[in-house]
């Protein structure tokens, strides 16, 4: 009986032999190096590329929603990215200054 599941698997459309699953595979990649890019300084990350990540992310992430058959790899790992991007890019923006985190500096009344 697990063998047939395995073998239906391996013949599905969506299967190991197709693109369709070699695609996302390759793409958890993408992932994988933005959660480590989480423990440099926010001074490294370039706002364009990442940027230009959540973009493709969102993009494919549609992608992966319309084409037939549904690809539902490839959706969770651009919506994984996609998280890991936005954040990403909101450590790049308040290094920027582009975004105000509440400091105690600002707390403080003025003497």
């Amino acid at each position: 009986m697990a063998a047939s599941g395995f073998q239906a698997f391996l013949n599905s459309p969506v299967g190991p032999k197709t693109t369709h699953f070699w695609g996302p595979i390759a793409n958890w990649g993408f992932v994988a190096a933005g959660l480590v890019d989480m423990q440099k300084p926010p001074e490294m990350i370039s706002g364009n590329m990442t940027s230009a990540m959540c973009i493709y992310s969102a993009l494919f992430m549609r992608f992966a929603w319309m084409v037939q058959p549904r690809n539902y790899l490839l959706l969770a790992c651009h919506a994984s990215n996609e998280t890991v991007q936005l954040y990403q890019l909101s450590r790049w923006a308040r290094a920027q200054g582009y975004l105000s985190s509440s400091t105690k500096e600002e707390e403080k009344p003025a003497q």
